[in-house]
């Protein structure tokens, strides 16, 4: 009986020491992942930070291309007061002036008002816009005229124009109408162009003339009654060639 007890504390003794070296070697492991994982957290960082400086190094060199090239951090540059429709002459109570950042201008803005007054939009520019000289530039219109047609504009109203809805592509009649009498001068004349239409569009968008495609030989007898009389500019409907051959016919 007194030799089972030392045997017993010696497995106790021998089970405890076990059990430490255990924790121990498990302490370790966790430090060696703790490390492995700070120092990938430091790799990735040190990354990102390089990729940033990077970023910022060509957003830095843009800004200071920008600056070298309007020289200064804001600008003064002409700005639109109000809408300008195209087409409109621009005066001078139309624009006003304003400090901008220069990196944010267009490279083509106006500095002075005085490039601008008097000047026609070639388009719209809003209210609040940096004025750009491309807004003026002069445009190169050239008309489709079909094979074996001619090109003629004549004045009109929006009243004779169906209310200015006559467009570019629609085929009318025009009719000309003096104080004795209402005459067909041309049937199906394709519409080209109009006052309301392309870069010559007037800035209130009414119609006061129109260019129509038409045969040769009714150019004269159509300018003719433009100077004598009022044109009005039908729209035929559907069903619109069937009537013509029963007015024809009478």
């Amino acid at each position: 009986m007194g030799v089972a007890r030392p045997i017993g504390v010696v497995r106790s003794i021998d089970g405890s020491s076990n059990h430490k070296s255990w924790k121990a070697e498990a302490g370790m492991r966790r430090k060696k992942t703790m490390a492995i994982g700070i120092a990938s957290g430091l790799l990735c960082a040190a990354c990102v930070l390089l990729y940033l400086q990077d970023v910022n190094g060509r957003a830095e060199a843009a800004r200071t291309e920008a600056l070298a090239r309007y020289g200064g951090e804001q600008l003064e540059v002409c700005v639109a007061k109000r809408d300008i429709a195209a087409g409109e002459s621009v005066d001078a109570a139309a624009i006003d002036t304003k400090l901008w950042v220069a990196d944010l201008l267009p490279e083509d803005a106006v500095r002075s008002a005085s490039d601008v007054v008097d000047r026609k939009a070639t388009s719209s520019i809003l209210a609040g816009e940096v004025i750009s000289s491309k807004r003026f530039e002069e445009t190169t219109a050239s008309l489709d005229v079909p094979d074996g047609f001619s090109a003629v504009s004549v004045p009109a109203r929006d009243v004779q124009a169906v209310g200015g809805a006559v467009a570019p592509g629609m085929s009318v009649d025009v009719y000309a109408t003096g104080a004795t009498s209402t005459d067909v001068i041309v049937r199906e004349a394709l519409v080209v162009s109009t006052s309301a239409s392309g870069a010559d569009a007037q800035g209130d968008g009414s119609v006061k003339w129109l260019t129509l495609a038409v045969s040769p030989d009714r150019v004269q007898e159509l300018v003719a009654a433009a100077q004598s009389s009022e044109l009005y500019f039908v729209l035929p409907g559907e069903g619109g060639d069937a009537a013509k051959a029963e007015g024809d016919e009478r």
